[in-house]
């Protein structure tokens, strides 16, 4: 028997993070280049300004933060990956990089860092996974009132915890799961 790299996109994504993690464990900090920081603080005219509003999915504050999103990431990933494909996984978690680095850095005063809005799009994404022309699961609704409605909930806390980009990925996942037809899926 053979160990399989049956998910690259999820795997890749899941070691390249890992990567980061243990890089900042020994000394080797690089959140500087994996976050995203205000619109007024950005810096326009650097072409890092650019990255980071996708790579801010890649740094994370701790391991607690890093072993939080993966155990979701690892669970869903795979699945979606085989349903959509790898390379529209990929775009999906792109898009969904943009949208939420883009919305922070627009109108929050906070820096954003870590794969949350992910870990949201494809919890979002796997509740309609199945979904039929003409009909509203069961699944999503009940998904969007625990994990959305925790996070409106959540929102009037003070924590350092993006409760925004959690809302924005959940938004993404909905638009890709019920838009799926029209993106191609396999």
């Amino acid at each position: 028997m053979r160990i399989q790299y049956n998910a690259p996109v999820t795997l890749s994504f899941t070691f390249i993070c890992a990567a980061f993690m243990v890089l900042k464990s020994i000394g080797f900090d690089l959140t500087f280049m994996f976050n995203v920081a205000p619109f007024g603080q950005m810096g326009l005219t650097n072409p890092l300004s650019y990255f980071r509003l996708f790579s801010h999915v890649i740094g994370h504050g701790g391991w607690d933060h890093y072993l939080g999103n993966f155990t979701y990431i690892l669970l869903l990933g795979p699945i979606l990956e085989e349903k959509y494909g790898s390379k529209q996984l990929l775009i999906m978690m792109l898009m969904t990089a943009l949208i939420t680095g883009l919305i922070n850095a627009i109108f929050l005063s906070s820096a954003l860092l870590g794969a949350s809005g992910i870990v949201f799009m494809l919890i979002l994404l796997s509740s309609v996974v199945n979904v039929q022309k003409g009909s509203l699961p069961l699944t999503f609704i009940l998904v969007v009132v625990v994990f959305l409605g925790q996070e409106v909930v959540n929102s009037f806390s003070q924590d350092n915890i993006s409760q925004m980009a959690h809302l924005m990925g959940g938004v993404c996942g909905a638009i890709f799961g019920f838009g799926s037809d029209r993106l191609g899926s396999r």
